[in-house]
């Protein structure tokens, strides 16, 4: 029997998709593994994406493991559903987090909690990006999904969530057990919402995710279950303090391209404005491209499937590299260099079927996240607020440890008022 290759992602981390790569030919778009006790096929580039979102080939109903189905996404969520049923409770959270119109709701909150943070950090605060960023998307997505509650409440609710992102990957380690506790008390926490809008005790507004989420009934018009509801609630919100990981990196990037700081400084000086800038984003695109959340996403071949003349049978499991995809030299021109320029002039990054850090497919009838666009303007408006010159991200802590999985830079990036100073740059551009 083939030695099984799961435990090498928990030893490799992100490198395992690079390792099992090395048993196929330069290019090789699937190569055959054993993960998790079936035989499987890892694929990358449009050719394994194709294959993977494929819904009448894939499925994804059991295909996660338990402990990263249970910590990470909840049970019952949609990620484990497939077909009409999928499509069904996918739609609602389209209609929540991915219409034009939720993500220009989130985007004024999100810009008033950075030029808070902002001000803590020239007022001699000394929070990380990762921790800042945990507190500002955590209060801003809450009050956009119409969560009660004070600033404080929701600052240590989105500890606790982004704590379960922190430790669903490491089940050798007590930061798992904590992620189980953490996710035990969120998920009553949420259940006690929805309970409380269908009571009547709580009126959010119709359009947020606590509204459609209490009111969200199956394809049979039945109103989903309290703790289910509550799942798909924080489901709604939870993927943006998630982001809080790759402003990290974007912290370690913009200290080691002090270019780039200083041109998205400038473009915010010319919008004046945190949130929108075509520089900034572009930045923040190639921080998702370089530094994706996990290495790969599991699915189960429905049918044989065969993909560059690898074969394998119905049952087994096919796996997208997404990180493999996303730096896959036969895909991005340069690809292991960092070049926000890639993204610059790029209307539509759906339709790069190759960009996948948040994973890919269509939106509304496969698995790619809805909560994407919300991503890219809470990361956007990070990286415009950490390139202020009046702000230093120090040496220390910048190292990533590749093995664990999810990772960041080791402090989360240590930000300071700089002791050059330098005054406020929206005052200096009316000079």
């Amino acid at each position: 029997m083939a030695v099984d290759d799961s435990p090498s992602l928990l030893t490799r981390g992100y490198g395992f998709g690079a390792h099992i790569w090395r048993r196929a030919s330069d290019g090789a778009r699937a190569v055959p593994m054993r993960f998790l006790f079936r035989d499987a096929l890892l694929v990358r580039g449009a050719e394994g994406v194709g294959l993977f979102y494929d819904g009448d080939r894939i499925a994804r109903h059991g295909a996660m493991p338990a402990i990263v189905q249970q910590t990470l996404f909840g049970n019952g969520s949609v990620h484990s559903l497939d077909g009409e049923e999928h499509r069904h409770r996918k739609a609602t959270f389209v209609d929540v987090a991915y219409e034009d119109e939720q993500v220009a709701r989130l985007t004024p909150l999100i810009a008033q909690e950075w030029h808070r943070e902002l001000d803590e950090w020239l007022g001699g605060g000394g929070r990380t990006a990762y921790d800042a960023a945990v507190g500002v998307f955590g209060r801003a997505g809450m009050q956009w999904a119409g969560l009660p509650g004070t600033a404080a409440a929701k600052t240590r609710w989105a500890a606790r969530l982004a704590q379960i992102v922190d430790g669903f990957g490491v089940p050798y380690s007590p930061e798992y057990l904590l992620a189980a506790v953490n996710r035990r008390w969120s998920d009553r926490h949420a259940e006690r919402l929805v309970r409380a809008v269908r009571d009547g005790d709580l009126d959010p507004a119709a359009g947020t995710a606590l509204y459609e989420w209490a009111w969200h009934r199956d394809r049979s018009g039945v109103l989903l279950p309290a703790r289910t509801a509550g799942i798909e609630l924080q489901n709604s919100f939870r993927p943006l303090i998630a982001v809080a990981r790759f402003v990290a990196f974007a912290a370690k990037e913009l200290h080691d391209r002090p270019e780039w700081r200083a041109r998205i400084a400038e473009e915010s000086v010319t919008e004046r404005s945190l949130v929108g800038g075509p520089v900034a984003t572009a930045f923040a695109q190639e921080v998702r491209r370089t530094a994706p959340f996990v290495p790969m996403l599991p699915g189960w071949a429905t049918e044989d499937v065969e993909l560059d003349g690898e074969h394998l049978r119905k049952g087994g499991r096919v796996v997208l590299d997404l990180l493999g995809t996303d730096t896959d030299d036969r895909s991005w021109e340069a690809a292991d260099r960092f070049d926000p320029e890639r993204f610059l002039g790029v209307e539509d990054h759906e339709a790069i079927e190759t960009f996948v850090p948040h994973g890919g497919g269509d939106v509304a009838t496969g698995h790619r996240c809805p909560g994407e666009k919300l991503a890219i303007v809470a990361l956007a408006s990070a990286v415009a607020t950490l390139s202020d010159p009046r702000l230093t991200v120090l040496d220390e802590g910048l190292e990533v440890n590749r093995r664990r999985l999810p990772t960041k830079p080791a402090s989360g990036g240590r930000v300071r008022a700089s002791r050059s100073g330098g005054g406020c740059p929206f005052h200096r551009s009316a000079h």
